[in-house]
């Protein structure tokens, strides 16, 4: 009876513990979806979660895998108990382990799933049976991931009543989880987008700028700040539309700065840019409201002056002259600057922007020429200018379309009279006024800035006849005469290194450059001819005795050869001093280790003397005038296979 009665005890006992776990549970769940229910941080919805979901299990540790979008990969987003911190975020395959077990099947695990496997998958998974409990979460619209249990606090296993409580909880905080993770997600498009209209503002902000910035390049000079040509031509063109219509004159000054560029070659190229700034800021301030200065390019300016006739045009230039009559101070160094201007009256002197501007441009050279300081274009007295002007234009033209040659004069070696090199002489047949000397287009091509793009097609042209001549067996040398500005031109190097290919051409290549080398900058200089000899390139110091030679410059540079200038020797046979000259020199440069070549040999009297004196090599219309090639060419077909010159 007592036992009975104890039995029923021990019952009522139970289903009060269970009716308390419960009630305990329902609390649990209560006061989680209380905590969560409003909360749309999805990293403390996990924490919570976790920590709420262990307290429901009495678990050692609890996690919570969550699968990626494409179902590729699960990764521990929350976590709580022992070593979760040291799991949360890391990264697995969706297949691996129990967590893949569980996606595959959609279903929960617990120890209870080992009756239901074969014996293969019981011995497999049966280790980890007891320790982990894991069940689905499964939201709205797809699968999320799970909650995952790992060892009891109490060392037992867990049973089907945490299965089913986990069950409970787990479609109870699917929902919540489900939310924070779609909310996470707008605000993360949200972001994205917020992101990308500050980007999208950034780079409005960018083109706008860029577009200002292309503006302020397409129309203003880079250096002065001014109005460019294109600029100017607007508003010129503006101006002339009005002036029509109200029947009124403009003004045009073209100011072009005398000698700027030996200041640029004595200075640099940047102390001469600030230069420009000074003078552009010097003309700005002292601009007048309805004027207009831009600069075109190098050394111009331009001043629009609208409603002024001939005599306020004259005065107002004349008072831009005055304005550069204080120096200039660059690098404490004080700078005299002055200016030629030319000036023209719409539309006295042209009804078109070209025809103005040529006009003005020609008034400018003239004023430049006889040295007026400012000159109002007159077509009587202005032909010298157009002709300049025709000759820029047609040396472009020559320039682009090969009309340039170059001739050929032997050189002979004394010792055994062998022909063995060859001066390289530009010509050029104008198609209107044949051919034009040398010295003028040479001259014209400095100071219109195309003598290094001559220089480079003389060159090209020197070293293809080169390889011509070796492959028909004559070992010829080639020398082209160098300009200084193409010396210190910044790409003539790279220019050179790129088309002395074998070093054999290099070696067969004779550089003439004229004593002015030695107004240049020395140590610069230096630094190039050495290059140029690394090259293979032989380097001669041409007209020698007529320039400024300095003998200690002399024997640091790296030349090989100096060239007796034809002044000297042209007539040493009946000028005794010309002859001492010639001597001298060639008993000098052999002391210097230098071959010396006499140019200007017309006779055959000079050329018996000249090998009694030891001159190493000679030139002169007593051996050739310079020829064409296919003359040249003739010429080299009527000597023997030694190329002898025969007297």
């Amino acid at each position: 009876m007592v036992n009975k009665t104890d039995n029923n005890n021990n019952k009522v006992q139970e289903l009060e513990k269970q009716l308390h776990d419960r009630e305990a549970e329902i609390e649990l769940l209560k006061t989680t979806f209380s905590e969560i229910g409003g909360e749309l941080d999805i990293e403390k919805v996990f924490q919570i979660v976790a920590e709420r979901a262990r307290e429901l299990l009495m678990a050692e540790t609890l996690l919570i895998p969550i699968l990626d979008e494409d179902c590729e990969v699960y990764t521990y987003r929350g976590g709580a108990g022992k070593n979760a911190t040291e799991i949360v975020g890391e990264s697995l395959p969706y297949n691996t382990g129990i967590c893949g077990w569980v996606w595959k099947h959609k279903r929960a695990w617990w120890r209870g799933v080992l009756d239901e496997l074969n014996d293969k998958d019981r011995n497999i998974w049966e280790k980890e049976a007891g320790s982990i409990i894991l069940v689905p979460l499964v939201g709205r619209e797809h699968f999320l991931g799970g909650l995952a249990g790992i060892n009891k606090l109490n060392g037992s296993d867990f049973d089907r009543r945490d299965l089913n409580f986990l069950s409970i909880f787990a479609s109870t905080v699917a929902i919540v989880i489900e939310n924070a993770m779609t909310f996470q997600k707008l605000e993360m498009s949200n972001q994205m987008m917020s992101d990308y209209q500050l980007h999208q503002e950034k780079l409005n902000k960018q083109l706008k700028d860029s577009s200002r910035k292309l503006e302020q390049l397409s129309l203003y000079d880079p250096l002065t700040s001014l109005p460019n040509r294109s600029l100017f031509q607007d508003r010129l063109g503006q101006h002339i539309a009005h002036a029509r219509i109200n029947q009124q004159n403009i003004g045009l000054l073209l100011i072009d700065l005398d000698n700027f560029k030996e200041i640029n070659d004595t200075l640099g190229h940047e102390n001469g840019d600030h230069l420009l700034k000074q003078i552009g800021q010097r003309f700005s301030q002292n601009l007048l409201p309805d004027e207009t200065l831009s600069r075109l390019g190098g050394d111009e300016f331009v001043f629009i002056l609208p409603q002024n006739n001939q005599r306020e045009i004259l005065s107002r230039g004349y008072e831009l002259l005055e304005l550069l009559n204080s120096p200039f101070t660059i690098n404490e160094t004080e700078v005299a600057i002055s200016a030629s201007i030319g000036a023209s009256v719409y539309p006295e002197h042209g009804e078109d922007i070209s025809e103005l501007l040529r006009h003005t441009d020609s008034a400018m050279y003239h004023a430049k020429d006889v040295k007026l300081g400012i000159h109002l274009y007159d077509p009587d007295i202005d032909n010298k200018s157009t002709a300049q002007l025709t000759m820029t234009t047609d040396l472009h033209k020559a320039l682009e379309e090969n009309d340039f040659q170059l001739y050929y004069q032997p050189k002979i070696r004394l010792q055994d009279d062998a022909l063995i090199s060859v001066e390289a002489l530009g010509r050029w047949e104008h198609p209107k006024l044949g051919f034009i000397p040398p010295n003028i287009f040479i001259e014209a091509l400095e100071q219109t800035g195309q003598i290094d793009r001559y220089t480079k097609w003389a060159v090209k042209t020197a070293l293809a006849q080169i390889s011509l001549w070796k492959k028909v067996g004559y070992d010829i040398k080639v020398a082209v005469n160098i300009s200084t500005l193409s010396l210190n031109h910044a790409d003539f190097i790279q220019f050179l290194k790129e088309n002395i290919i074998d070093s054999s051409i290099g070696g067969s290549l004779i550089f003439e450059i004229t004593e002015n080398l030695f107004l240049a900058e020395y140590e610069h200089l230096c630094e190039t001819l050495i290059t140029l000899k690394g090259l293979g390139i032989i380097l001669s110091i041409d007209d020698f005795g007529t320039g400024y030679s300095s003998l200690s410059r002399l024997k640091k540079l790296p030349v090989s050869e100096l060239k007796i200038d034809r002044s000297f020797v042209m007539d040493m046979i009946e000028d005794t001093d010309d002859e001492v000259i010639v001597k001298s020199t060639i008993e000098l440069s052999h002391n210097l280790g230098l071959t010396v070549v006499a140019e200007g040999v017309e006779d055959r009297e000079t050329y018996v003397r000249l090998k009694e004196l030891g001159c190493d090599t000679v030139q002169g219309y007593f051996i050739s005038k310079p020829l064409p090639i296919h003359s040249f060419n003739e010429f080299l077909t009527q000597k023997n296979s030694r190329t002898v010159f025969k007297l």
